[in-house]
C-alpha cells in the first residue's frame, strides 16, 4: 500500500481526507484504495488511520478518470504518471504533450469502430449463420484454406493452422 504516516499536516488546507476527496473527486473511496494499491495515488493517515489525499491529487484523480474513458489500461496510466517529475499532479502542458502521444491510440480505435460498425451494416439479418463470410464472426480465418468441414477431425491440428 502506497501510504504513509502523517503528521500534523493534515490539518493544514492542502490535505482532504478521504470521504470529502472521494465526495470532491465523485470516485469511490473504495476506488481510491484501488488506485492506491494500483501505485497510480498516495496518501497519508492521520493519527487516527483515516486515509488523507493532497489537494492537488483531485486534478489526478481526474486525470486518471479521462485517461480511463479514452480505453487507457490502468498500466498505461501508470506508466504516463510515472514519467511526471516528482510523481506530481499533470499540468496543462503535461496533458498536451500526452494527448498528443495518446492520438495515433485514439485513432485506430476510431478506425476499427468504423470498420466494425461498416461491416456491422451488411451482416444485420443473417443471422451469423455464414461462418464462411462472417467478417466479424470469424475475422481472419486461417482455417479456411484447409477447406470446408471438420479440418481440424481430419488431419491437422489447430496448432498446425499457425
Amino acid at each position: 500500500m502506497s501510504t504513509s504516516t502523517a503528521t500534523d499536516s493534515h490539518t493544514h488546507k492542502d490535505w482532504i481526507a478521504i470521504g470529502d476527496f472521494a465526495r470532491r473527486s465523485g470516485v469511490a473511496a473504495s476506488t481510491l484504495r484501488f488506485y492506491e494499491d494500483a501505485a497510480l495515488l498516495h496518501s497519508q493517515r492521520a493519527a487516527s488511520g483515516r486515509r488523507h489525499y493532497r489537494r492537488a491529487d483531485l486534478r489526478r484523480v481526474a486525470f486518471i478518470r479521462i485517461a480511463q474513458s479514452l480505453g487507457l489500461s490502468l498500466d498505461d496510466v501508470r506508466r504516463t504518471l510515472a514519467s511526471l517529475p516528482q510523481e506530481r499532479t499533470p499540468t496543462a502542458a503535461d496533458w498536451a504533450r500526452l494527448s498528443r502521444q495518446w492520438r495515433p491510440l485514439l485513432d485506430a480505435r476510431i478506425a476499427a469502430l468504423t470498420q466494425l460498425r461498416d461491416q456491422l451494416d451488411s451482416c444485420i439479418g443473417c443471422g451469423c449463420l455464414s461462418m464462411k463470410k462472417c467478417g466479424l464472426y470469424n475475422a481472419q480465418d486461417r482455417a479456411a484454406a484447409q477447406g470446408q468441414g471438420a479440418c481440424y477431425l481430419s488431419s491437422s491440428t489447430p496448432s498446425d493452422m499457425g
